[in-house]
């Protein structure tokens, strides 16, 4: 790993770009030997790289003032193994450097684009005809594709395809070179970690608000459990909020809650520090909370009658949520994608989809008719047909996992 590069220092997230290529490998899970970290002649290394980090990974230090591919033919004979090797000026798919790692023979993969790329390169032997002007890794890698002693990576050899995030995302290596670099860098990590099919809301609205929240809390080192945390605090409250038939408080908190939903888990990819917890906490309130928030609308809309008229189609509506999430996760198990996936009609429909986001739309327009008419009933209208949407979002559902029960749909 080159960190002789002065941008090394810059920072994407709260991280430098040294640190983040260490988590990248920590999360990666491969086997690593060593990891060499070369440092300008002279310099130390630098201080305030985390306990954890020291210690989850093999690290050795060296500095010199020779030329990369002499230095690179130096680690190669010393290891007598492939070398990775990749500039710590980059940020690196962590994807492309576990294939890398499992990969057999010389690679090389030079990012392409109207900015200079980074590179990544696997090498099993020396290079040959290497002199002191071959320039930097990037360079190193064209030479090494140019003179056949590396083949060249290519996407038939990766899948790019996010079940998580339902889209493809290309392999990517991204040079840092200063701040506006770095900027778009942050801009790109941050896009690409939006989900390909989701709701309106999610797509189009909270994004700007995301971007907000996530930067100033990466910097800050703030843990995303702490933000699924007071997202269960707001989740919990519009409850009680929801039951009174106090809205005002009730949408802001279902609002608050909806935007740091997608804080949370876009801080976790992007600061590398997912986790099994965060997982369980994020996913879990996702499927638990809305039909809590469904029986409050009933019971208030019903002036806090059991056998009201409004609560019993929030009970049908708790019901019809349940067995909907039963079969999304049938269907995944079934064909191995989500049921929001599996075609274009279906990534395009999930956008307005029975879910917690759209219908806390659909309800507060409702809910501002009626304080603009008192007495329309727009908001007990709009839970009935709420109600009837999630039906047929379910009964949608059902024929697409009948349809596609015995296909192993590929992406």
């Amino acid at each position: 790993m080159d960190a002789t590069q002065p941008a090394c220092e810059l920072r994407v997230f709260g991280m430098t770009l040294l640190e983040r290529l260490l988590r990248t490998l920590v999360q990666n899970g491969g086997v690593l030997r060593e990891v060499r970290i070369e440092l300008p002649a002279g310099a130390s290394p630098p201080a305030g790289l985390p306990a954890d980090l020291l210690a989850a990974l093999p690290l050795s230090w060296s500095s010199s003032s020779l030329p990369i591919a002499q230095r690179f033919r130096l680690a190669l004979e010393d290891a007598q193994e492939p070398l990775l090797a990749v500039s710590a000026d980059s940020v690196v798919d962590a994807r492309l450097l576990l294939h890398f790692q499992s990969a057999t023979g010389s690679l090389a993969f030079v990012a392409q684009g109207s900015e200079p790329g980074g590179a990544l390169l696997r090498l099993e032997n020396p290079l040959p005809g290497l002199t002191a002007g071959d320039g930097d890794l990037a360079a190193l890698a064209r030479r090494a594709l140019a003179t056949g002693s590396a083949r060249a990576f290519t996407g038939s050899e990766f899948d790019g395809y996010n079940a998580n995030l339902r889209r493809t995302v290309d392999p990517y290596v991204l040079k840092i070179r200063d701040a506006a670099s770095r900027n778009r860098v942050e801009r790109f990590l941050f896009e690409s970690n939006y989900k390909g099919s989701t709701d309106f809301m999610t797509k189009y609205v909270y994004p700007p608000l995301v971007w907000l929240s996530v930067r100033p809390l990466a910097r800050w080192r703030v843990h995303p459990n702490w933000v699924t945390a007071v997202s269960i605090l707001a989740t919990f409250a519009a409850v009680p909020a929801f039951a009174s038939g106090d809205w005002l408080l009730g949408m802001a908190l279902a609002y608050g809650m909806s935007v740091l939903d997608s804080v949370d888990g876009k801080l976790a990819r992007l600061t590398l520090t997912s986790s099994r917890l965060g997982g369980v906490l994020d996913h879990g309130l996702d499927m638990v909370h809305p039909p809590l928030w469904y029986l409050a609308w009933g019971w208030a809309l019903g002036g806090g009658e059991v056998s009201s008229l409004p609560f019993a189609m929030a009970l049908l509506m708790t019901g019809v949520y349940v067995v909907d999430r039963a079969i999304a996760g049938i269907f995944r198990g079934r064909t191995g994608v989500s049921i929001h996936d599996c075609t274009r009609l279906d990534a395009r429909l999930r956008t307005i989809i029975s879910r917690r986001n759209v219908n806390i739309v659909f309800f507060t327009l409702a809910l501002a008719a009626d304080a603009l008419r008192p007495g329309l009933g727009a908001a007990l209208a709009c839970f009935y047909l709420i109600v009837g949407w999630q039906v047929v979002c379910c009964l949608w559902h059902a024929q697409r996992l009948a349809h596609f029960w015995n296909a192993r749909l590929a992406r």
